[in-house]
């Protein structure tokens, strides 16, 4: 079995550090900026439901989170904010990339017709850039026990190890 470089958990660990900036921004600006929050969340989800949503999640987007849309959209900056603060620390990080992959599969339903229909499927995948990248990464950040290398998950363990 080939040995794995000593520079790849340190890039990995890199790679989840600068992703952590993103999700504290955005987790940042839905909580503490009422134009997210009072408005604008509700805007995006109805052109969610209109234009963007797949079939089977409309339904949900449009009877479970609009009718409760402020609240949803604390709860998305919250959710935000501790996915950033998991992976800046390196803590968690398996359970945050596992809401990290989630919410942006979630994102990827809501907006995947976006580019309309009937249209070559690359537009689709071209259009999605935003998101599944960002998923990609947070299944290479589980896979890879990201936390392990520069982060408290890896401390954690050690500290146990010692200990026991």
């Amino acid at each position: 079995m080939r040995k794995i470089s000593g520079a790849l958990p340190k890039t990995i660990a890199v790679v989840r550090m600068a992703t952590s900036a993103f999700f504290l921004l955005f987790g940042q600006y839905k909580i503490f900026g009422a134009e997210f929050t009072h408005g604008g969340f509700q805007q995006y989800l109805q052109g969610f439901i209109q234009n963007g949503a797949v079939s089977f999640y409309q339904p949900l987007l449009a009877n479970l989170v609009l009718p409760h849309a402020v609240f949803f959209g604390y709860l998305v900056g919250v959710v935000e904010m501790f996915i950033g603060v998991c992976l800046l620390l390196g803590i968690w990080v398996r359970p945050a990339s596992v809401l990290g992959a989630l919410h942006m599969l979630s994102l990827t339903l809501a907006t995947w017709w976006e580019p309309g229909q009937g249209i070559p499927v690359w537009r689709y995948f071209g259009a999605e850039l935003d998101h599944l990248p960002l998923l990609f990464l947070f299944i290479i950040f589980f896979v890879a026990d990201a936390g392990q290398e520069w982060g408290l998950d890896g401390r954690r363990v050690h500290n146990s190890k010692r200990l026991g």
